[in-house]
C-alpha cells in the first residue's frame, strides 16, 4: 500500500508542477494567506481572422482550385450567416460512418483510447500572438463536427526553428449531431493557457453527420497581456488530473523505480497464469500501461512484454511524441505488426535518426504502417522503410504532400504491398508505374487528388495488366481518364468492389463507358460518379440490372436522371445504404419524399443552397 500511495503522490506532484512556475505559486499563496485579491491588468481584446491555412489532413476540393478547399478558411467570412452548400467554404473529404465500413478502410487498432474522436484536422495561423479568451468557428452547413481545439506555443512566422513546441487543449468534446443543418456560430468555453498563441488547430469528427460539414471562418479573440486570476486558489489534487490527455509520453521508457519495502508481497496476483495477466493488461491504454510498469517488478515485466505491443497507435499522442519517447518504446516493439504514426513528428518532433533507429529494430515483422500527414518524412525515411520492412502489406502516406516525387520510387521495393494510400501526394507517372510493375498483389489503391500523374489511361492499362486482384480504387479528381482507359481498367480488374471516379471531367456517358463498367463489375459495392453531369437514366438502369450488391452510389450533379430509374435502382439493389442525388435537377423535394417513404432504410442525400 505504501508503494502505491508513494507512486500516486509522486505522479500527482509531477503533473501539478506543470501548471505554473514556483514563483507564481508562492505569490498567489501569499495573496490567499493575506486575504488580498490580485489586481487584474487592463488589456484590450483583439479579434483576428485566419491569416493562413498551414496544414490539413483532407479536403473535398481540388489541389488546383479554391472550391470546397481548406484554404477558404483564410480571411473574413464568405458565406456566414447564410446556410447551405457553398463552394466558398472549407469541406473535409468524408462524413458519416459508411466510409469506415468499406473494405478499403483499415481496422481500428487495439489500445486506441475511447476518448480519441479526431478523424481530420486543420492548422490555422493568425497575425498576432494573444492569450485566447474565445474561439469562434462559423459553421454554415451540418455543424457539430468540431471535437477539439488546440493552441500552439510556436509562432509559425518566426524566423527561428521551433524548439520546445507545446500544444494545449483549449476545448474538447464528443462528436455531436445537431438537429438542423443550418448555420451557427460555435464558441465553446475555452481553457486559459500560460502562453500567447497565433497558431490554432481544429480537429473534427463527422461520423454522426448526415452530410459534409462546411466551415466558413474562424475567429480568435484574445489579449496581448497575460490575464491574472482575481483570486488564486491553491491546487487540489484530484484523480481526474491523471487523465491520459495530461500524461507526458516521455515517461514511457523511464527506468523501473522501486518504492517502499521491497519485501512486501503481491497478494495472490503473481499466482495468476502469465497469459491471464497479459490478457488483463491488454485492455489498458498506452499511457496506463507505461504508468503501471513503474509500480512493481512483476508488472514491469508484464508491461514491457513485446506481446503487448503487436499493435501500436501513437496518433492519439501526436502532440507529445518525440525522439525520446519513440526511443523508449523501441525495445518493447520487437514484435510489432501494426503501427500508426499518423499526424506525428511535425515541427521537428521526430528526426530521421530516431525514425530509422526505430524501424531497424521494429520493422522486421511489420505488416501495416500508417504515416498520413507525417511531414518529417523524407526520401531517406522511405528508403529505410523499404529496407527494414520486407513483409509490409499496408502503407498509408495520405497528405504527405511535402515528400519529393523521387521519394516514392522506393515503394516499388515493397513487393508484398496489398494496400497503398497516396492521397494528396506528389507522386508522378514514372514512380506509380514502377510500383505497379513490382507490387502485383495490390488490392486497395488510393490515388485521389494526385495531380502530378500525367496520363491516367496508361495507369489504367497497367492496373488491368498487373493488378487483377484489385478490390478498391480511388481516382478522385483525376484529370484525364477517358472512356478508353476506363473500359480497359474494368475489363482487367473484374474483382473491383469500390471505384471512386468523382470529379473526373473527361468521362462521358455517351461513349457507353458507364454501362460497360456495370456489366464488367458484378461485385461492385461502392461507386462514386460525383459531378459527372452526363450520367443518365440508362446508366442507372444498367446499375440496377448488373450490380445487385451495390451499397453506395454518388451521382451528385447529374441533370439526366429521373425518379423512375432511381426507383428501379432502389428496388433492384436491396443492400443500398447511401444514394447521393444532390443538385440533380430532376430530383425535387417531392420526389425525395416519395423515395424516402418507399425505401426508409436508404440514406438518400440531397444537398441545397440558399
Amino acid at each position: 500500500m505504501f508503494t502505491l500511495l508513494s507512486m500516486f503522490y509522486y505522479i500527482c506532484l509531477r503533473r501539478r508542477s506543470r501548471s505554473g512556475t514556483r514563483g507564481e505559486a508562492l505569490t498567489s499563496r501569499r495573496a490567499v494567506e493575506s486575504g488580498q485579491r490580485a489586481i487584474l491588468p487592463v488589456s484590450v481584446e483583439v479579434e483576428q481572422y485566419v491569416k493562413e491555412v498551414l496544414d490539413f489532413s483532407s479536403h473535398y476540393g481540388s489541389e488546383n482550385s479554391m472550391s470546397y478547399t481548406m484554404w477558404n478558411l483564410a480571411g473574413v467570412p464568405n458565406v456566414y450567416p447564410s446556410s447551405g452548400d457553398f463552394t466558398q467554404t472549407a469541406v473535409f473529404r468524408a462524413y458519416g460512418t459508411w466510409w469506415e465500413q468499406c473494405a478499403s478502410a483499415p481496422p481500428r487498432l487495439r489500445r486506441t483510447p475511447k476518448n480519441f474522436y479526431s478523424q481530420d484536422y486543420i492548422e490555422l495561423s493568425f497575425e498576432e500572438p494573444v492569450y485566447p479568451t474565445a474561439v469562434e468557428v462559423l459553421e454554415t452547413y451540418y455543424p457539430g463536427a468540431v471535437v477539439q481545439i488546440l493552441a500552439c506555443s510556436h509562432n509559425p512566422f518566426s524566423q527561428n526553428p521551433p524548439t520546445d513546441v507545446r500544444w494545449e487543449v483549449l476545448w474538447s468534446g464528443e462528436p455531436t449531431k445537431v438537429l438542423t443543418p443550418q448555420a451557427r456560430q460555435f464558441s465553446p468555453n475555452i481553457k486559459h493557457i500560460s502562453f500567447p498563441t497565433n497558431l490554432l488547430r481544429l480537429e473534427v469528427n463527422s461520423s454522426l453527420l448526415d452530410y459534409y460539414t462546411e466551415l466558413d471562418a474562424v475567429v480568435l479573440r484574445g489579449v496581448k497581456e497575460r490575464p491574472m486570476l482575481a483570486l488564486y486558489k491553491m491546487p487540489v489534487i484530484n484523480i481526474i488530473d491523471l487523465s491520459d490527455g495530461e500524461e507526458d509520453l516521455s515517461d514511457v521508457g523511464g527506468p523501473f523505480r522501486q518504492y517502499g519495502n521491497s519485501k512486501m508481497g503481491n497478494g495472490f496476483f503473481d499466482k495468476l497464469p502469465y497469459e491471464l495477466i497479459q490478457l488483463i493488461l491488454s485492455h489498458l491504454t498506452l499511457p496506463d500501461l507505461c504508468r503501471l510498469a513503474q509500480s512493481c517488478k512483476l508488472l514491469h515485466q508484464h508491461c514491457c512484454d513485446p506481446l503487448q505491443y503487436t499493435q501500436l497507435s501513437l496518433q492519439p499522442y501526436w502532440a507529445r511524441l518525440n525522439d525520446t519517447s519513440l526511443g523508449h518504446l523501441q525495445s518493447r516493439c520487437t514484435r510489432l505488426q501494426r503501427l500508426n504514426l499518423s499526424w506525428t513528428g511535425n515541427r521537428g518532433a521526430l528526426t530521421l535518426n530516431s525514425f530509422s533507429s526505430f524501424m531497424k529494430v521494429c520493422g522486421l515483422s511489420l505488416v501495416s504502417l500508417e504515416l498520413s500527414c507525417c511531414h518529417f518524412l523524407t526520401e531517406a525515411c522511405l528508403e529505410v522503410i523499404a529496407q527494414t520492412c520486407p513483409g509490409l502489406q499496408e502503407l498509408n502516406l495520405a497528405s504527405c504532400d511535402r515528400l519529393h516525387p523521387q521519394a516514392f520510387t522506393h515503394i516499388s521495393k515493397l513487393t508484398r504491398l496489398r494496400r497503398l494510400v497516396l492521397y494528396r501526394t506528389k507522386i508522378e507517372q514514372t514512380a506509380i508505374l514502377s510500383i505497379l510493375t513490382f507490387c502485383i498483389e495490390l488490392k486497395h489503391l488510393n490515388l485521389g487528388s494526385c495531380v502530378r500523374i500525367e496520363d491516367y489511361d496508361i495507369l489504367a492499362s497497367m492496373l488491368a495488366a498487373r493488378c487483377r486482384s484489385l478490390c478498391s480504387l480511388d481516382l478522385w479528381r483525376c484529370r484525364n481518364l477517358t472512356d478508353r482507359g476506363l473500359n480497359e481498367l474494368v475489363s482487367g480488374c473484374r474483382m473491383l468492389e469500390e471505384l471512386d471516379l468523382g470529379w473526373c471531367p473527361t468521362l462521358q456517358s455517351s461513349t457507353g463507358c458507364f454501362q460497360h463498367l456495370a456489366r464488367s463489375l458484378p461485385r461492385l459495392r461502392k461507386l462514386f460518379l460525383t459531378a459527372n453531369r452526363s450520367v443518365c437514366d440508362s446508366d442507372i438502369e444498367e446499375f440496377a440490372t448488373s450490380c445487385p450488391l451495390l451499397q453506395h452510389l454518388d451521382i451528385l450533379g447529374t441533370r439526366l436522371v429521373g425518379a423512375a430509374s432511381l426507383k428501379k435502382l432502389l428496388q433492384s439493389c436491396p443492400r443500398l445504404l447511401l444514394l447521393d442525388v444532390s443538385f440533380c435537377s430532376q430530383i425535387d423535394t417531392r420526389v425525395m419524399q416519395e423515395l424516402s417513404g418507399l425505401f426508409p432504410n436508404v440514406a438518400i442525400k440531397r444537398s441545397f443552397t440558399h
